[in-house]
């Protein structure tokens, strides 16, 4: 089948369930693994903002026009603390008040390190599941996403705030890491107008993606520079997808790209 990439759709059941989206239906990955896949690109990339094509996507999916000026490519996307929605500004201010301007979740994650990030909470669990992240746990509710990104930077000097994807694909998670002892170890370190945000729910959720086998090393593979890609599909977590010989595939990252898929 040809289709357009985007994201994989995601379902938080025993084990993370990986889903391709056509116009026409729901393909299940998990299906395939242990199977030989191939992926081919046509060479054809469409923005996923105007529709429009383009010879090289940025920023997962734009092409440089729409990287520069859409709203869904703003700076405070990776930066929230830069948010001013709630101010009544931004790129395109209806969609800033749509998606930056209502209620954000603080949370921890745990890879192979803890992680601070932020994240609307309609996108919860899809956010963690979309890093790989191997558990994680809720810090603070708060209104927007500016009062969100201001938490984050306040807790950076306790945790990173970037995934190391090479790690988080191998699997390579400190198993002695307790989520709730690291929440409330910094609950002192916040001012206390942040302090109030502050939640006292302490559930974890964990994960268990679909891998038959961690590998040792992993090599990543773009369309860019391998138009066909092909080989038994051994695994996915996060946004990736594993093949038997150590590479690896990014799907969220070739958003646009027209690809054939065949099993």
């Amino acid at each position: 089948m040809k289709f357009t990439l985007e994201k994989m759709r995601t379902k938080h059941l025993d084990t993370v369930q990986y889903f391709l989206t056509t116009e026409t239906e729901n393909t299940c990955l998990n299906d395939f693994i242990g199977q030989e896949i191939q992926l081919n690109w046509t060479g054809v990339i469409t923005c996923r903002t105007c529709q429009k094509r383009t010879k090289k996507s940025f920023g997962e999916g734009f092409c440089f026009s729409c990287f520069s000026t859409a709203a869904e490519a703003s700076p405070c996307i990776l930066h929230p603390e830069l948010c001013e929605a709630h101010l009544g500004k931004g790129r395109d201010i209806e969609y800033e008040l749509k998606n930056h301007n209502q209620p954000h979740y603080v949370y921890l994650a745990a890879t192979d390190i803890v992680k601070v990030g932020v994240t609307r909470s309609t996108q919860i669990p899809t956010r963690w599941i979309d890093q790989g992240a191997g558990k994680a746990i809720l810090l603070a509710e708060v209104p927007n996403r500016y009062l969100a990104g201001v938490i984050e930077v306040a807790l950076k000097d306790f945790f990173a705030d970037k995934t190391n994807w090479q790690n988080m694909l191998r699997n390579m998670q400190d198993e002695t890491i307790d989520l709730i002892e690291e929440k409330w170890q910094v609950c002192d370190e916040l001012p206390s107008d942040l302090a109030q945000y502050w939640l006292e729910n302490d559930e974890i959720l964990t994960f268990n993606y679909p891998v038959m086998n961690y590998p040792s090393k992993v090599q990543s593979m773009t369309f860019d520079k391998e138009a066909c890609i092909s080989g038994k599909l051994s695994g996915i977590r996060g946004q990736y997808l594993y093949f038997d010989d150590h590479k690896v595939i990014n799907i969220r990252r070739h958003t646009g790209y027209e690809i054939e898929f065949n099993a």
